[in-house]
């Protein structure tokens, strides 16, 4: 039971990152986009917010930080250093029309560098013995769990033990699911990313709800990479620490068909295999199993993969034209 009691909030707390990036990408691939910059995008994410947080710490020096401040200026900063990845993902392939796979794989590459870059030079700034930055006291305003968690036992340990992006994540997640099923918003979005052309000719601005998808799937998806930071990893940015959780969530996609709300129980099982061996006694050879046991969410995500293409239901399916770029001139 205690083995139990530590796995599930790790499992959860792994898991609140993909969710991030697999709504975002939901949003941005419901309206036909295939943003396989994903990675990057959390990284910049990630890395601006260190930037907001890092300066604000600095400027206040040894005194106790403002807990409002504390929160604001990393998630503002956050958000706009995923809105700008948006954007420019958007300008290269709505309005360019470059190929989505080459520029997704460049933005992921840009993002890796960019956050690599700037957090270097942070840490050349802090002058710190280790490769790292410590934002203990930032990490600490974003890591503030409800005030009742520590009275209600066990049942308060499972539920009730995280910090707010946590249950933030849960929220966009429900609340996308909702726009995307329930309102005309949402009808509008899925008829762009399955028939771009059909959807012009109705009257729908096919440009507009692709930029706004992809930068509102962007800055969720950035979302993630803030928390891994400032809540998973206690304030430390190393750089490429985040490893492959940007590609996991991508696979996560696929794992949920497209749905939004799955997605909140498939990233906890993804953050649980993903943990997996840190609980499976190991011998001599832990490390070599260590490898085996984190390839088990993309093994479980193919073979989701070929049992929906077998059942070959269309609501499991991708969106149509997911991919393509639209020349409204071929209309």
């Amino acid at each position: 039971m205690l083995g139990f009691l530590a796995f599930i909030p790790r499992a959860v707390a792994q898991g609140i990152p993909l969710l991030y990036g697999c709504t975002g990408e939901i949003v941005t691939e419901k309206s036909g986009n295939l943003n396989l910059g994903l990675p990057g995008v959390m990284y910049v994410g990630a890395i601006s917010g260190v930037i907001g947080s890092f300066f604000y710490e600095n400027s206040v020096g040894a005194g106790e930080v403002n807990a409002a401040l504390a929160i604001l200026i990393p998630l503002l900063c956050s958000i706009a250093g995923s809105l700008v990845m948006g954007l420019i993902y958007s300008f290269l392939v709505v309005t360019l029309r470059a190929n989505q796979n080459v520029t997704g794989l460049a933005m992921t590459t840009f993002g890796v560098g960019f956050g690599n870059f700037f957090g270097g030079s942070l840490i050349k700034l802090s002058k710190a013995d280790i490769p790292s930055i410590s934002l203990s006291k930032t990490s600490a305003c974003f890591r503030a769990q409800l005030p009742f968690a520590g009275s209600t036992g066990w049942f308060g340990q499972l539920f009730f033990s995280y910090g707010f992006l946590a249950y933030m994540a849960i929220v966009i997640a429900i609340a996308t699911a909702f726009i995307l099923k329930r309102t005309g918003v949402g009808l509008s979005l899925r008829a762009v990313g399955e028939n771009p052309a059909t959807a012009d000719a109705a009257g729908i601005n096919v440009t507009k709800y692709k930029y706004i998808a992809t930068c509102s799937g962007c800055i969720i998806a950035g979302l993630g990479g803030l928390y891994y930071v400032m809540d998973y990893a206690c304030g430390i940015w190393s750089n490429d620490a985040f490893g492959d959780r940007g590609w996991l969530a991508i696979a996560l996609v696929i794992f949920t068909l497209w749905k939004a709300d799955l997605g909140i129980f498939a990233s906890i099982l993804f953050g649980g295999l993903y943990i997996l061996h840190l609980y499976i006694p190991t011998g001599m050879d832990h490390m070599e199993r260590k490898e085996l046991y984190k390839m088990i969410p993309y093994v479980v995500t193919l073979v989701v993969l070929i049992f929906t293409s077998m059942r070959n239901r269309r609501e499991d399916q991708p969106p149509q034209s997911l991919g393509l770029n639209y020349f409204r001139e071929e209309r």
